[in-house]
């Protein structure tokens, strides 16, 4: 290849962009980033300190402050602790989308995004890769599926990780999280006009990965 390769995948909340980023970049030998993890890692932070994540003055103070990274094994760390699994608590979960929808955030970690997607092939998933952090990514796609299914989906997946949480809960969360994103003033989910969509509510992580990776080859990106 003469230059480096993005492909970016958008979507809601548990449409399957994370696991099917990963079965697509490890099929290709390409670099995975996982940049909900990172607005996840932000929020933690926020928590952590003490700080309220419903304010954008309190929660903006952390900017610069904290060190969000990936370690060897693609773990997302903040300040060096593998924090992979307190990202997934319902704490975190609950207010993630607070601090995904303001500006100087959003703006401090697209630039920390860009640079670890700097000269390397790159498999990115998010909520603004196709529209925003990677405007020229040779291939977009946004994933959706029905709201239903996401809701069941991350009960399921809060239930393999011993996260106590309802079906209605985990449901109400996907809907929260929708508004807001969908929402927000700056980079709200929305697909790239030359997006491909792919809805995976009746076919499996692997079929879609399966499918992006068929569009890759078609494109000679691969």
């Amino acid at each position: 290849m003469d230059k480096f390769v993005s492909i970016a995948i958008d979507g809601p909340s548990a449409s399957g962009k994370s696991t099917v980023a990963k079965i697509l970049a490890s099929k290709i030998n390409f670099t995975y980033i996982d940049t909900g993890a990172m607005y996840r890692a932000f929020t933690l932070a926020v928590i952590k300190n003490g700080l309220n994540p419903k304010s954008e003055t309190e929660s903006d103070s952390l900017i610069g402050k904290i060190d969000i990274s990936f370690d060897s094994n693609n773990k997302i760390c903040l300040n060096g602790e593998d924090i992979s699994k307190e990202i997934r608590d319902n704490e975190v979960a609950d207010n993630v989308s607070y601090i995904a929808s303001y500006k100087n955030i959003r703006l401090f970690l697209v630039d920390l995004q860009r640079k670890i997607a700097k000269g390397r092939n790159v498999v990115m998933d998010g909520r603004d890769i196709g529209t925003y952090v990677l405007q020229d990514a040779q291939l977009k796609i946004f994933l959706v599926a029905d709201v239903n299914e996401r809701g069941k989906r991350r009960f399921l997946e809060n239930q393999s990780k011993n996260i106590e949480s309802s079906f209605d809960d985990s449901l109400a969360n996907i809907k929260k999280r929708d508004y807001i994103d969908s929402h927000r003033d700056f980079c709200p989910l929305t697909p790239a006009n030359d997006s491909v969509n792919i809805d995976s509510t009746e076919i499996s992580a692997e079929e879609v990965a399966t499918k992006i990776l068929n569009l890759a080859h078609e494109r000679g990106l691969i």
